[in-house]
């Protein structure tokens, strides 16, 4: 194979310098980047010659015209692979990729621990009042305690939705740290299979009617958006408190908006936003009981490394021609593999 043969490109940034570090250790693999205001004139070559896109996992820190659709697609006539930065992978439609016979790749489990971590310190953080009390304290003198009474998470109710990578993790550390009862509802598993991972099968509903805390852990997806509106927020207790750290568009913002304006439900803490970062007069930040973060769960330095590194060697995994361990789009490999052998020489498997 000559030397630089294998193209890689990233727009703006990837998930730690390990991926350049990694991929620099080979020289048939060209790494280029490209920025969002890079000219078309520069970026247009690197495109038509790439194998793999290594894009981030964030829809509103790309350019749209360096998402991955149909249009992209057409311009990247040897493009094999696309490779989000992150377990999500919004700027890429996986459907345009899989007719396009494009292989699509996250990094799933990478940042697990830290997703985890982040939505038990916001239950933690809402159920003990830690958020109102330090706002109240900022703002008031001769704050009354008593006002603030919290309560705690030992034997209350966690509904997992979504026990993958992360969710099993939220599970271990409920019920293993804290004594607290774990209910889980993932159409894709099992109630084998959820009882290993800590959590007892339920349907929706019934999670959401017993549920102290209602914690998001799916992807996002054509089943999973808004499914939890208006009817799921009436159907939780008035003293649950809602927490997302998936994606923006798996609730309806407008429906937990009301749902906090009727005081449906306790309080809220928000990681992922239908825009983000949210602006500061977005109405869900002027609640004193919602907890937010613009999308950082997954944003520390253990889990960039750890998902640099992986990202790094899964797609030299794939451009040897092995089959990579965390596919998208399993459908379409008959077809990336022609694809591949015409580019390569070989067929991967």
């Amino acid at each position: 194979m000559s030397v630089n043969s294998k193209r890689v490109f990233y727009v703006k940034y990837l998930a730690n310098p390990v991926y350049i570090d990694i991929l620099k250790a080979r020289s048939d693999v060209r790494l280029d980047r490209i920025e969002n205001e890079s000219p078309e004139d520069f970026y247009a070559p690197i495109l038509g010659a790439a194998h793999v896109y290594q894009i981030g996992a964030a829809r509103d820190e790309l350019a749209p015209h360096f998402h991955v659709d149909a249009a992209l697609l057409k311009r990247t006539p040897n493009l094999l692979l696309v490779s989000s930065n992150g377990a999500g992978f919004d700027p890429v439609d996986v459907e345009a990729c899989t007719d396009a016979g494009v292989l699509v790749v996250n990094q799933s489990g990478g940042n697990a621990h830290s997703v985890a971590e982040h939505a038990l310190a916001m239950m933690l953080t809402l159920s003990k009042r830690i958020i109102q009390s330090d706002r109240r304290l900022r703002r008031e003198a001769n704050v009354n305690r008593n006002e603030l009474v919290g309560n705690e998470v030992e034997h209350k109710t966690v509904g997992i939705i979504g026990l993958g990578n992360v969710g099993r993790r939220i599970a271990a550390l409920c019920k293993g740290l804290l004594g607290m009862k774990v209910l889980a509802y993932d159409p894709y598993l099992s109630k084998e299979v959820m009882a290993e991972r800590g959590g007892e099968k339920v349907e929706l509903d019934e999670l959401l009617r017993r549920a102290d805390f209602v914690s998001i852990s799916c992807p996002l997806n054509k089943g999973s958006r808004n499914m939890i509106s208006v009817r799921e927020f009436g159907l939780m207790q008035p003293h649950a408190y809602f927490i997302t750290t998936a994606r923006g568009f798996i609730h309806d913002e407008d429906a937990l908006l009301q749902a906090l304006r009727d005081k449906r439900i306790a309080g809220a803490g928000l990681d992922v936003w239908s825009k983000e970062p949210p602006p500061p007069e977005h109405p869900l930040l002027q609640f004193d009981n919602v907890l937010a973060s613009p999308h950082t769960a997954g944003v520390t330095i253990e889990a960039r490394q750890n998902m640099g590194r992986i990202a790094a060697e899964q797609v030299l995994e794939t451009l040897d021609g092995k089959r990579p361990p965390r596919i998208i789009n399993p459908e379409v490999w008959p077809v990336y593999a022609e694809r591949f052998r015409q580019a390569f020489g070989v067929t991967p498997g």
